[in-house]
């Protein structure tokens, strides 16, 4: 069988964790920050779980992560 080939845009999104979870960052964070508050602001800067359901679609893109 050919090698599968992994979703480029999903291997920048997406990175695998030590425990298997994969980890993303927060959407909202790129424009429109004046509106937001500091401590919002500061709370999309973490990264963060992609939630369970997604989990399964991920690793169909992401074959060897």
């Amino acid at each position: 069988m050919p090698k599968m080939k992994t979703n480029r845009s999903a291997s920048k999104r997406f990175s695998r964790t030590k425990n298997g979870k994969f980890k993303r960052q927060h959407a909202y964070a790129r424009h429109l920050k004046a509106v937001k508050s500091p401590k919002r602001r500061r709370n999309l800067r973490q990264s963060t779980h992609a939630s369970l359901e997604e989990i399964p679609r991920i690793k169909r893109l992401l074959p060897y992560a």
